[in-house]
């Protein structure tokens, strides 16, 4: 629009118009001029009003009571969801601490070891060492200084100091934790060197005639620990030639990054276990046999290849 006089003449005229309308409608009320306008107008569109109210209103009251019934469903629906999943996790936590205390009571039977289970609260560094774990237990439930810790597959560590309610233990992959080992079915004197959580241990076998292999297992030789406790299994065998001492790498059977139920030593076994505690070997597949028979010479000289193995693996020097 363009700005004219007659533009904003007319603009003027409807402004005074405006207020005085409003002027005549607060000083007459409802039996002015414009009380009048407005009580014909209701009484015009007033029962068309009420007639839509009275149409609109039960809709409007059912789809209402409708959406308060669907959201106490929900928020009902959401409770019984919580309470199933936190039952869930219960039993399945139960099922877990069961199944561990089982496999605890079972090394503990076949070592002949007496332990007292324990909660173990931690795992991080402590007192200057850095792979420990903090339990549950201490010195008043019979926990000491020395004392062997072990879990369902095998050695856990060592206890380094105790409080009355809680206990200090070494894991068995710190730097400076060292095991005195043996090699299944041998009596060699062999040290198993932690070298931190991230890398594997460090077994030196110290007798330069054993012949190591990966798959070999070890256990504990009954020094500085209870005798029998599976260590772990030889993934490696580093090159020495030359020198007095065997060296391999060693994959413990704990893993020290999901401990929870652990057992104490407190006394340990009358004989040596010797390697009682070790888990069975896994039988050879039907599969392998057929294929060890498939690839015997007619002169039958693979076949003694194959059984000359299992005696080189069981060397007496071990």
């Amino acid at each position: 629009m363009r700005d004219t006089r007659r533009t904003r003449v007319v603009l003027a005229v409807l402004l005074l118009v405006s207020f005085t309308l409003i002027t005549l409608d607060l000083r007459g009320g409802d039996s002015g001029p414009i009380g009048a306008i407005r009580s014909a107008t209701g009484t015009v569109f007033g029962p068309v009003q009420r007639a839509v109210a009275a149409v609109y209103e039960p809709v409007r009251h059912f789809f209402g009571g409708l959406g308060h019934d669907e959201q106490a469903r929900l928020v009902q629906l959401e409770k019984e969801n919580a309470d199933l999943t936190l039952r869930l996790r219960t039993s399945q936590y139960a099922e877990s601490r069961a199944a561990e205390l089982d496999a605890l009571l079972k090394v503990a039977g076949l070592g002949q070891y007496r332990i007292v289970p324990a909660q173990v609260i931690a795992v991080g560094p402590a007192q200057g060492f850095a792979w420990t774990a903090l339990l549950d237990a201490g010195s008043r439930d019979g926990l000491k200084v020395g004392m062997t810790v072990i879990n369902g597959v095998g050695l856990v560590g060592r206890v380094k100091s105790v409080t009355s309610s809680t206990a200090t233990v070494l894991l068995l992959v710190d730097e400076e934790s060292t095991v005195g080992a043996r090699l299944e079915g041998g009596l060699t004197l062999s040290l198993a060197n932690g070298q931190g959580g991230t890398q594997p241990m460090q077994l030196q076998v110290l007798d330069p005639r054993v012949v190591l292999a990966p798959g070999d297992r070890v256990v504990t030789r009954g020094s500085d620990f209870v005798s029998g406790v599976p260590i772990g299994v030889v993934t490696a065998v580093q090159p020495t030639q030359g020198t007095l001492v065997r060296v391999a790498d060693l994959q413990p059977y704990v893993n020290v990054r999901s401990l929870d139920l652990v057992g104490v030593v407190v006394q340990g076994p009358r004989t040596d276990p010797r390697d009682s505690v070790l888990p069975p070997r896994p039988s050879a597949s039907p599969s392998a046999s057929a294929s060890a028979s498939a690839t015997t010479s007619p002169s039958g000289s693979a076949g003694a290849t194959a059984s000359a193995g299992p005696s080189a693996g069981a060397s007496p020097s071990r």
